[in-house]
Protein backbone atom coordinates (compact mmCIF):
# COMPACT_ATOMS: atom_id res chain seq x y z
CA UNK A 1 0.00 0.00 0.00
CA UNK A 2 1.60 3.37 -1.03
CA UNK A 3 1.89 6.18 1.63
CA UNK A 4 -1.66 7.87 2.48
CA UNK A 5 0.86 11.27 2.25
CA UNK A 6 2.91 12.70 0.26
CA UNK A 7 1.36 14.61 -2.58
CA UNK A 8 1.44 17.83 -1.33
CA UNK A 9 5.04 20.26 0.29
CA UNK A 10 5.70 23.40 1.89
CA UNK A 11 8.72 25.01 0.17
CA UNK A 12 10.48 27.66 0.58
CA UNK A 13 12.63 29.59 -2.31
CA UNK A 14 16.12 30.10 -1.34
CA UNK A 15 16.50 33.89 -1.75
CA UNK A 16 18.60 34.38 1.37
CA UNK A 17 19.95 30.77 1.52
CA UNK A 18 23.73 31.15 2.38
CA UNK A 19 25.90 29.19 5.14
CA UNK A 20 26.19 31.76 7.71
CA UNK A 21 26.86 30.32 10.72
CA UNK A 22 27.51 26.29 11.81
CA UNK A 23 25.08 24.30 13.58
CA UNK A 24 25.80 21.49 12.35
CA UNK A 25 29.19 19.30 11.62
CA UNK A 26 27.81 19.18 7.34
CA UNK A 27 28.31 23.02 7.80
CA UNK A 28 31.19 24.95 7.05
CA UNK A 29 31.22 28.44 7.00
CA UNK A 30 34.53 28.75 5.13
CA UNK A 31 32.59 27.48 1.92
CA UNK A 32 30.41 29.40 -0.33
CA UNK A 33 26.86 29.04 -1.52
CA UNK A 34 26.68 29.47 -5.13
CA UNK A 35 23.08 31.64 -4.70
CA UNK A 36 22.49 31.15 -8.84
CA UNK A 37 23.26 27.13 -8.47
CA UNK A 38 21.00 27.19 -5.38
CA UNK A 39 18.50 28.98 -6.85
CA UNK A 40 18.83 26.26 -10.24
CA UNK A 41 18.66 23.44 -8.14
CA UNK A 42 15.68 24.04 -6.11
CA UNK A 43 13.52 25.09 -8.70
CA UNK A 44 14.68 21.56 -10.56
CA UNK A 45 13.43 20.19 -7.56
CA UNK A 46 10.18 21.92 -7.71
CA UNK A 47 9.87 20.56 -11.00
CA UNK A 48 10.37 17.02 -10.09
CA UNK A 49 7.76 17.43 -7.35
CA UNK A 50 5.21 18.58 -9.92
CA UNK A 51 5.89 16.56 -12.58
CA UNK A 52 5.64 13.35 -10.44
CA UNK A 53 2.35 14.49 -9.48
CA UNK A 54 3.30 16.51 -5.97
CA UNK A 55 1.89 20.18 -5.47
CA UNK A 56 3.98 22.37 -4.02
CA UNK A 57 2.97 25.39 -1.47
CA UNK A 58 5.39 28.43 -0.78
CA UNK A 59 6.62 29.84 2.02
CA UNK A 60 7.62 33.79 1.86
CA UNK A 61 11.78 33.80 2.00
CA UNK A 62 12.35 36.60 4.71
CA UNK A 63 15.62 38.24 5.29
CA UNK A 64 18.25 37.55 7.63
CA UNK A 65 17.26 33.62 8.00
CA UNK A 66 19.11 31.48 5.65
CA UNK A 67 17.94 28.15 6.80
CA UNK A 68 14.07 28.79 6.16
CA UNK A 69 14.45 27.19 2.78
CA UNK A 70 14.39 24.14 4.78
CA UNK A 71 10.75 23.46 5.43
CA UNK A 72 11.12 20.16 6.63
CA UNK A 73 11.54 21.47 10.14
CA UNK A 74 9.09 24.75 10.39
CA UNK A 75 6.80 22.01 12.42
CA UNK A 76 4.69 19.38 12.31
CA UNK A 77 1.50 19.32 10.70
CA UNK A 78 -1.65 17.03 11.73
CA UNK A 79 -4.90 17.43 9.39
CA UNK A 80 -6.09 21.08 10.55
CA UNK A 81 -3.63 21.35 13.16
CA UNK A 82 -0.20 22.75 12.74
CA UNK A 83 2.38 22.65 15.93
CA UNK A 84 5.33 24.83 15.30
CA UNK A 85 8.96 23.45 15.67
CA UNK A 86 10.85 25.11 18.56
CA UNK A 87 14.56 25.64 17.48
CA UNK A 88 17.45 24.55 19.19
CA UNK A 89 19.70 27.04 17.99
CA UNK A 90 18.85 30.73 18.78
CA UNK A 91 19.77 31.49 14.87
CA UNK A 92 16.70 29.93 13.36
CA UNK A 93 14.20 30.81 16.61
CA UNK A 94 12.56 33.23 13.61
CA UNK A 95 11.60 30.84 11.70
CA UNK A 96 8.83 30.29 13.95
CA UNK A 97 7.02 33.01 12.90
CA UNK A 98 7.48 32.79 9.57
CA UNK A 99 5.95 29.33 9.61
CA UNK A 100 3.25 30.02 12.10
CA UNK A 101 1.51 33.00 10.40
CA UNK A 102 1.57 31.14 7.15
CA UNK A 103 -0.59 28.35 8.90
CA UNK A 104 -2.42 30.52 10.70
CA UNK A 105 -3.69 32.19 7.36
CA UNK A 106 -5.02 29.45 5.79
CA UNK A 107 -7.23 28.41 8.67
CA UNK A 108 -4.98 26.41 10.58
CA UNK A 109 -5.12 24.83 14.31
CA UNK A 110 -1.84 26.18 15.91
CA UNK A 111 -1.29 23.80 18.72
CA UNK A 112 2.05 24.96 20.42
CA UNK A 113 4.47 22.72 22.30
CA UNK A 114 5.90 24.08 25.56
CA UNK A 115 8.60 26.56 25.98
CA UNK A 116 10.98 24.32 27.95
CA UNK A 117 11.27 21.56 25.54
CA UNK A 118 13.04 21.70 21.57
CA UNK A 119 11.40 19.87 18.55
CA UNK A 120 12.86 20.54 15.41
CA UNK A 121 9.79 19.83 13.19
CA UNK A 122 8.90 16.71 10.56
CA UNK A 123 12.97 16.82 10.25
CA UNK A 124 12.71 14.80 13.16
CA UNK A 125 9.69 13.40 13.11
CA UNK A 126 7.93 11.28 10.05
CA UNK A 127 4.66 8.96 9.94
CA UNK A 128 5.42 4.95 8.94
CA UNK A 129 3.25 2.44 9.44
CA UNK A 130 1.16 4.16 11.61
CA UNK A 131 3.48 5.56 14.87
CA UNK A 132 5.35 9.21 14.66
CA UNK A 133 8.87 8.21 14.28
CA UNK A 134 10.64 10.85 16.63
CA UNK A 135 14.07 11.24 16.65
CA UNK A 136 15.49 13.27 19.40
CA UNK A 137 19.04 14.38 21.19
CA UNK A 138 20.71 16.27 18.72
CA UNK A 139 17.69 18.76 18.30
CA UNK A 140 14.92 17.72 19.88
CA UNK A 141 14.48 16.31 23.14
CA UNK A 142 13.15 14.17 24.56
CA UNK A 143 10.38 15.56 26.60
CA UNK A 144 9.26 17.20 23.42
CA UNK A 145 6.85 13.61 22.90
CA UNK A 146 5.68 14.16 25.94
CA UNK A 147 4.01 17.19 25.32
CA UNK A 148 3.23 16.37 21.21
CA UNK A 149 1.53 13.07 22.71
CA UNK A 150 -1.39 16.00 24.38
CA UNK A 151 -1.83 17.08 20.95
CA UNK A 152 -1.63 14.35 18.20
CA UNK A 153 -2.86 10.67 18.68
CA UNK A 154 -0.80 8.49 16.75
CA UNK A 155 1.56 6.07 19.40
CA UNK A 156 5.15 8.40 18.99
CA UNK A 157 8.05 6.09 18.90
CA UNK A 158 11.19 8.10 20.04
CA UNK A 159 14.35 7.09 19.06
CA UNK A 160 17.51 8.48 19.83
CA UNK A 161 20.06 9.80 17.55
CA UNK A 162 23.49 9.75 19.17
CA UNK A 163 25.85 10.45 16.15
CA UNK A 164 26.04 14.60 15.53
CA UNK A 165 26.18 13.57 11.97
CA UNK A 166 22.46 12.66 11.66
CA UNK A 167 20.89 15.07 14.18
CA UNK A 168 17.70 14.75 12.56
CA UNK A 169 15.65 11.56 11.86
CA UNK A 170 15.48 12.17 8.50
CA UNK A 171 18.57 12.13 7.71
CA UNK A 172 18.50 8.27 8.61
CA UNK A 173 14.72 7.57 7.25
CA UNK A 174 12.49 7.74 4.75
CA UNK A 175 9.17 5.52 4.76
CA UNK A 176 8.58 4.10 1.39
CA UNK A 177 5.27 2.29 2.14
CA UNK A 178 3.19 1.25 4.91
CA UNK A 179 6.12 -2.05 4.68
CA UNK A 180 8.79 -0.56 3.28
CA UNK A 181 11.58 2.07 4.27
CA UNK A 182 15.22 3.55 3.42
CA UNK A 183 17.14 2.97 6.60
CA UNK A 184 20.23 3.90 8.65
CA UNK A 185 20.05 1.72 11.73
CA UNK A 186 23.92 2.82 12.42
CA UNK A 187 22.67 6.25 13.54
CA UNK A 188 20.33 5.33 16.05
CA UNK A 189 20.76 3.78 20.01
CA UNK A 190 19.64 0.47 20.44
CA UNK A 191 16.50 0.22 21.88
CA UNK A 192 15.88 2.32 18.74
CA UNK A 193 16.98 -0.26 16.17
CA UNK A 194 15.13 -2.82 18.11
CA UNK A 195 11.94 -0.98 18.01
CA UNK A 196 11.95 -0.49 14.47
CA UNK A 197 13.22 -3.65 13.37
CA UNK A 198 9.71 -4.46 14.00
CA UNK A 199 8.39 -1.06 13.00
CA UNK A 200 9.51 -1.67 9.70
CA UNK A 201 9.04 -4.76 7.59
CA UNK A 202 11.06 -4.33 4.51
CA UNK A 203 14.22 -1.99 5.25
CA UNK A 204 16.52 -1.05 2.92
CA UNK A 205 19.18 -0.79 5.24
CA UNK A 206 22.06 1.96 3.77
CA UNK A 207 25.76 1.41 4.19
CA UNK A 208 27.79 4.31 6.01
CA UNK A 209 28.85 5.32 2.32
CA UNK A 210 25.69 5.38 1.48
CA UNK A 211 23.70 7.62 4.25
CA UNK A 212 26.70 9.67 4.12
CA UNK A 213 25.32 10.78 0.65
CA UNK A 214 21.90 11.85 2.28
CA UNK A 215 20.22 8.98 0.66
CA UNK A 216 17.56 8.76 3.41
CA UNK A 217 17.03 12.20 3.09
CA UNK A 218 14.38 11.55 0.26
CA UNK A 219 11.01 11.94 -0.53
CA UNK A 220 8.23 10.04 -2.17
CA UNK A 221 5.45 10.86 -4.30
CA UNK A 222 3.30 7.81 -4.98
CA UNK A 223 5.76 5.31 -6.86
CA UNK A 224 8.45 7.91 -7.22
CA UNK A 225 11.26 8.33 -5.02
CA UNK A 226 13.00 11.74 -5.59
CA UNK A 227 16.77 11.16 -3.98
CA UNK A 228 19.69 13.52 -3.92
CA UNK A 229 21.86 10.56 -4.99
CA UNK A 230 21.25 6.88 -5.41
CA UNK A 231 24.02 4.33 -5.61
CA UNK A 232 23.54 1.31 -8.00
CA UNK A 233 22.85 -1.19 -5.17
CA UNK A 234 20.15 1.91 -3.86
CA UNK A 235 18.41 2.56 -7.33
CA UNK A 236 18.10 -2.00 -8.16
CA UNK A 237 16.26 -2.40 -4.85
CA UNK A 238 13.97 0.11 -4.70
CA UNK A 239 13.22 -0.79 -8.56
CA UNK A 240 12.81 -4.06 -7.63
CA UNK A 241 9.70 -3.41 -5.27
CA UNK A 242 8.33 -1.41 -8.12
CA UNK A 243 9.57 2.22 -7.60
CA UNK A 244 10.95 4.85 -10.07
CA UNK A 245 13.51 6.55 -8.82
CA UNK A 246 14.40 10.15 -9.67
CA UNK A 247 17.59 11.77 -8.69
CA UNK A 248 17.89 16.08 -8.37
CA UNK A 249 21.21 17.79 -7.37
CA UNK A 250 20.57 19.60 -3.99
CA UNK A 251 24.67 19.75 -3.82
CA UNK A 252 24.57 23.43 -2.44
CA UNK A 253 21.80 22.69 0.19
CA UNK A 254 24.04 19.79 1.14
CA UNK A 255 26.46 22.59 2.16
CA UNK A 256 24.24 23.27 5.14
CA UNK A 257 23.59 19.31 6.29
CA UNK A 258 20.12 19.09 3.93
CA UNK A 259 18.96 17.47 0.98
CA UNK A 260 15.72 16.86 -0.48
CA UNK A 261 13.88 15.84 2.62
CA UNK A 262 14.61 18.80 4.77
CA UNK A 263 13.92 21.20 1.72
CA UNK A 264 10.07 20.21 1.74
CA UNK A 265 7.22 19.76 4.15
CA UNK A 266 4.69 17.25 3.87
CA UNK A 267 1.08 18.97 3.81
CA UNK A 268 -1.14 16.38 4.15
CA UNK A 269 -0.13 14.47 6.64
CA UNK A 270 -2.74 13.11 9.65
CA UNK A 271 -1.56 11.52 12.47
CA UNK A 272 -4.97 11.95 14.59
CA UNK A 273 -6.93 9.11 14.86
CA UNK A 274 -9.80 8.68 12.61
CA UNK A 275 -12.98 10.78 13.74
CA UNK A 276 -10.96 13.03 15.65
CA UNK A 277 -11.01 16.94 14.79
CA UNK A 278 -8.27 16.60 13.71
CA UNK A 279 -8.86 15.13 10.63
CA UNK A 280 -9.98 17.57 8.48
CA UNK A 281 -6.69 18.30 5.75
CA UNK A 282 -5.32 21.61 5.99
CA UNK A 283 -6.96 23.51 2.89
CA UNK A 284 -4.64 26.66 1.01
CA UNK A 285 -4.91 29.11 -0.85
Amino acid sequence: MELAWGGRYLMCAPDHYEVSYSINPWMDVTVRVDPERAREQWDGLVRTLTGAGAKVDLLPSEPGLPDLVFTANAGIVDGATFVPARMRHPERRAERDCAQAWFSGRGARIADLGEAVVQEGSGDALPMAGVLVAGYRARSSAAAYVDLARIVSAPILPVELPDPRYYHIDLTLCPLDERRAIVFPDAWDDDGRARLRDLVAEPLVLAPEEAAEFCANSVVVGRTVVMPACPPRVGRQLEAWGFDVVVVDVGEFRKAGGAVRCLTLALDVTLSAPGTVRETALLAG
